[in-house]
């Protein structure tokens, strides 16, 4: 018995198990009494407890992040966490640069650390296309879509990023912007980068703005990178009222070096972010974003790999809804 199969009889999802088994309050009377009936009539014992019982079995399960200034990464990783704490699972947490081969990381890892199963957070179809066939456990791809990968053992759960980002930068043409910058990745390379950017270039075009790289920043997923792309778009002194950036950590540094300038936002320009991050809500100003939904996703993405590794299931892809939210970096022109 594991908070999979507790989950599977309850009728109720692996998160809110873990809440019960972790005597959250945030679960309704009905949900605790009945998955407390099904861990008294099968005997199960907690993780807390199990995992001092069964020292001599190792089950592990890894988590590798692309990148060490994701927000968005961070809020997953909890939640993670989280509902792994309630399993007899633990979970191994490894931090590699946004330029690092994911993919052969994780050859390395599996070889060396023996895990049943395997969650990226973040990643490059390319890396993946080329070396993921010597992975051959189970797998899931969070926050980029893997499904057309058609690896049995990969499954995905993520947000459209390219209809997601379509809404971002509509929501800035509806404010009357046409001359809109982008700050984001190498879309040569990233997969975000590039679903995004695809996104960007599907509002313009439908209304008719036209696309320049002029109008295009590469920067890394952080603050300054963002800040320095920012500046670099200001030194080109180019018309411009409005900025997409592919992240809320690059929307923030790039208002800062907006302020640098001497400059306000949304006075002078707009921004709007992307991930929907605490950190969004609470600066000044308040970003507009496309909120993703990181809570959803963790949970699907753990009770996916579990289902692979615990019942043999093949592999699926989940698209996780968002939801545009507006802020006060935006200003109508």
């Amino acid at each position: 018995m594991t908070i999979v199969d507790i989950a599977k009889e309850s009728g109720y999802s692996v998160s809110t198990v873990s809440r019960v088994l972790n005597n959250r309050r945030d679960v309704s009377p009905e949900a605790k009494k009945k998955i407390m009936e099904i861990v008294d009539a099968h005997n199960f014992v907690p993780n807390n407890n199990a995992k001092h019982l069964k020292q001599t079995v190792t089950k592990n399960i890894l988590v590798l992040v692309k990148g060490n200034s994701n927000m968005l990464f961070s809020a997953i990783i909890e939640q993670i966490q989280t509902i792994v704490d309630a399993t007899d699972f633990t979970v191994g947490v490894y931090y590699l640069d946004e330029d690092n081969d994911e993919v052969k990381e994780a050859v390395r890892l599996c070889r060396e650390r023996k895990p049943l199963g395997v969650l990226f957070l973040g990643g490059n179809e390319q890396n993946f296309a080329k070396s993921f066939k010597n992975v051959s456990i189970p797998c899931v791809l969070v926050t980029n879509q893997a499904d057309n990968l058609n690896y049995e053992n990969l499954s995905s759960v993520a947000t459209d990023d390219e209809a997601a980002a379509e809404k971002a930068v509509d929501m800035l043409i509806k404010k009357g912007h046409k001359n809109i910058a982008v700050i984001g990745g190498d879309y040569k390379v990233s997969q975000t980068a590039n679903s995004r950017y695809r996104g960007y270039m599907a509002s313009m075009n439908k209304n008719n703005y036209p696309i320049s790289d002029e109008y295009y920043e590469q920067a890394r997923f952080s603050f300054d990178s963002a800040y320095r792309a920012m500046t670099r778009l200001l030194d080109k002194q180019i018309p411009l009222t409005a900025v997409f950036a592919m992240s809320d950590v690059m929307a923030i540094g790039a208002i800062r070096a907006i302020l640098d300038k001497g400059m306000k936002v949304p006075e002078d320009i707009s921004i709007v972010g992307f991930d929907g991050t605490m950190l969004a809500d609470y600066y000044n100003p308040k970003i507009a974003t496309i909120r993703q939904g990181y809570k959803e996703m963790a949970t699907r993405s753990i009770e996916i790999l579990f289902n692979m590794i615990d019942l043999n299931k093949t592999a699926t892809h989940e698209l996780i809804p968002f939801t545009v939210t507006d802020g006060e970096s935006i200003i109508q022109i």
